[in-house]
């Protein structure tokens, strides 16, 4: 089973960017799509972003123009970079990934705090 382990939150200023990573632990290629969802407190968990295997990338329009995923195939890794950060998108952020057959898979989680 792969397993998806994600990296990078913190906490930063309003305009500010942070890069998070989400490795996996086999071929990213076993998973068609991969995105991220972040989950605010006391709200529904929100989807954010995909790419597919075939690199064809969606962005949710909260956030599209502030954030670009991409891919280190050789490192199994899939990155999101968020620029221009506002506290609204504080937030748990968890990667996802999905196959042809199967469950989802999902991250642990990685938390985000923009501070105003």
């Amino acid at each position: 089973q792969v397993q998806l382990v994600e990296s990078g939150g913190g906490l930063v200023q309003a305009g500010g960017s942070l890069r998070l990573s989400c490795v996996a632990s086999g071929n990213i290629f076993s998973f068609n799509v991969m995105g991220w969802y972040r989950q605010a407190p006391g709200k529904q968990r929100e989807w954010v972003v995909s790419i597919t295997t075939g690199g064809s990338t969606n962005y949710a329009d909260s956030m599209k123009g502030r954030c670009t995923i991409s891919r280190a195939i050789g490192e199994s890794t899939v990155y999101l970079q968020m620029n221009s950060l506002e506290p609204e998108d504080t937030a748990v952020y968890f990667c996802y990934g999905d196959r042809s057959f199967g469950p989802r898979s999902w991250g642990q989680g990685t938390q985000v705090t923009v501070s105003s």
